[in-house]
């Protein structure tokens, strides 16, 4: 029987394979995180969009419907001044609404790697564990 197949392992050679698997599952983290990030920053790139687009729509509401509503509410018998506040101030709620909810989007931590974090926090306890 070949005495050197099931001898223990010594202290260097279980030294070197914990830094092995800590070697591997750092670099599967850093693996993790790099899509992740990606993830968020690709979720970012459509909250930009809704903004460039809150402003697109903003401003053609402002230049389609602002002057239709003034004249309406004009007829109405409000003075020409008084319509076009009340339009001007609805139309800018409105643009202030997607402005905040794109905002909100973009917000730091929502592209942070929330589930890299959680996955490092529980290998560091597990490797807390089998030192």
């Amino acid at each position: 029987m070949n005495q050197h197949s099931q001898s223990p392992k010594g202290p260097a050679s279980l030294i070197s394979d914990v830094l092995a698997h800590v070697s591997s599952l750092i670099r599967k983290e850093f693996d993790l995180a790099r899509a992740e990030v990606s993830t968020n920053i690709n979720r970012a790139g459509v909250a930009i969009g809704l903004l460039v687009g809150a402003m697109v729509i903003a401003l053609v509401a402002l230049n389609v419907l602002a002057a239709a509503l003034v004249a309406a509410i004009t007829e109405l018998g409000l003075d020409a001044g008084w319509s076009a506040l009340i339009v001007g101030g609805t139309l800018a709620l409105v643009a202030l609404g997607m402005v905040m909810k794109g905002v909100n989007d973009l917000k730091l931590t929502s592209l942070a790697p929330s589930r890299t974090v959680k996955n490092l926090k529980r290998d560091a306890d597990a490797v807390k564990e089998t030192m």
